[in-house]
């Protein structure tokens, strides 16, 4: 199953990996988290329906491996997986902004 990453996706890791990094200055928790997204998403490619579906909420989302509070939001599709976000669970993915982002609204 093929995967593919959203820009917003792609520029949630890249922040989350420098606020490991810079901010917090643990450069061992920053590679760990970059890892275990690719093995989150890895797992994600082998088990596309694991995440929870919610009917008014389209995308599933699963936590990142070690990282329970930052989740990859997904779409499952018939050949892929689309990571569209992978965010700290403390971010509210249910605005609106965060739904017209992905096109629900």
């Amino acid at each position: 199953m093929k995967v593919s990453y959203r820009q917003s996706a792609k520029d949630d890791v890249i922040r989350q990996f420098r606020h490991y990094l810079v901010t917090m200055a643990v450069p061992e928790i920053a590679l760990r988290f970059r890892e275990a997204v690719k093995d989150t998403v890895a797992s994600l490619r082998e088990h596309p329906l694991i995440g929870p579906h919610y009917p008014l909420r389209n995308p599933r989302s699963w936590p990142v491996m070690g990282f329970d509070a930052i989740h990859v939001s997904y779409l499952s599709v018939l050949t892929a997986i689309r990571v569209i976000r992978v965010l700290h669970q403390k971010r509210n993915i249910t605005s609106g902004g965060f739904l017209r982002s992905i096109g629900i609204f």
